[in-house]
């Protein structure tokens, strides 16, 4: 699968990000493992150390499984303000963990981050893709319901 993804580019390693990108976003977890690394390294012709670089200086990244859906908080000035904490605080007793965490059943991983760029509908979390704006506690629970369900 990941020479697949890697054939798909030049061997050059300015698409080194969109490579890791179309990996992460191809694993059912979320995440570039060691063998992805490894092939991507061997690919680009670079020392893995370098690819590692790029995963640990980017937070979008991770080397580590993560759940089918991604929530991103965003803990910026203005949504902290806004009260992001309090929604920090229900996500974790919601979802039964803590930042960085999976829960039990790889339904969801709860990341913060630090802005995602619409401050006016503060606080904001993501899932995946979707963005979610105005949250309160009770927004939050239903949310949080309706993708369970799917």
């Amino acid at each position: 699968m990941y020479r697949e993804i890697c054939s798909k580019y030049a061997p050059d390693k300015d698409n080194l990000i969109c490579i890791l990108h179309e990996i992460q976003n191809s694993h059912p977890q979320h995440y570039i493992s060691e063998e992805a690394v490894q092939t991507v390294a061997e690919y680009l012709g670079v020392p893995a150390n370098h690819i590692y670089g790029v995963l640990t200086f980017y937070t979008m990244y991770s080397t580590k499984p993560r759940g089918q859906n991604i929530i991103r908080l965003c803990e910026s000035p203005p949504c902290y303000i806004k009260g992001s904490e309090n929604i920090l605080h229900k996500l974790m007793t919601l979802l039964d963990i803590e930042v960085g965490e999976t829960t039990k059943d790889g339904c969801f991983t709860l990341e913060l981050c630090a802005c995602l760029g619409v401050c006016g509908n503060a606080p904001v979390m993501m899932i995946n893709n979707d963005v979610y704006g105005d949250l309160t506690e009770e927004k939050v629970e239903e949310i949080i319901e309706k993708v369970r369900r799917g």
